[in-house]
């Protein structure tokens, strides 16, 4: 993965103007190579400084939302299994907000569609998926790009203490309604009768 990144960053220093193209192009294949959205963003700021690298990494992020909207979409089976896991990661009646997602989006073992998923859920449409995408992916794509020398040097205990750091401000943004559903509640169990 190492030579994959110095090829793609040799690439993207000799593109020209197609390099903020070429940016966001790889945004949109960073899954296929199994890249962490952290290293495409801290890539755009180190091409393209803090300013251009963030916009290109909004606009790039924000693609990678929609192609993952559409692909849903297309698929229902493969969005039934994502749910079904997502359940099992994080319970059946966990749901998170915007906020969190924006704040989770800046862990980098989080994987980034399984975020995306958890707006999928809480969207009422497409416009509204699109526009809670646009939000969470703002603050993932600024902190990464700006500060992403700082970030890629700092020592493993200084990140822990940043990760444990988040953990109040989760807890703080949660949603605070919770939905049990009746079945649940009183555990009931449909039984069948025999003709």
């Amino acid at each position: 993965m190492e030579y994959l990144g110095t090829y793609v960053m040799a690439i993207l220093e000799t593109g020209g103007l197609f390099a903020p193209l070429l940016f966001i192009g790889f945004h949109l294949l960073r899954p296929l190579f199994f890249l962490p959205v952290v290293f495409i963003c801290i890539s755009g700021g180190v091409l393209f400084g803090a300013v251009a690298g963030t916009l290109y990494s909004i606009v790039g992020i924000t693609l990678s939302s929609l192609i993952f909207y559409r692909m849903v979409q297309w698929m229902p089976k493969t969005l039934d299994k994502l749910v079904r896991m997502k359940k099992k990661l994080m319970g059946k009646h966990s749901s998170l907000t915007i906020s969190q997602v924006a704040l989770l989006r800046l862990v980098p073992f989080i994987h980034f569609h399984l975020l995306s998923l958890c707006i999928l859920e809480v969207s009422d449409n497409f416009k509204g998926y699109m526009k809670s995408s646009f939000f969470s992916n703002i603050p993932l794509a600024v902190v990464y790009t700006s500060v992403g020398r700082w970030i890629s040097s700092l020592s493993p205990v200084m990140i822990a203490s940043i990760l444990i750091g988040i953990l109040p401000i989760l807890y703080l943004l949660r949603r605070k309604e919770i939905i049990i559903k009746w079945e649940d509640f009183f555990n009931v169990r449909t039984q069948k009768t025999g003709a």
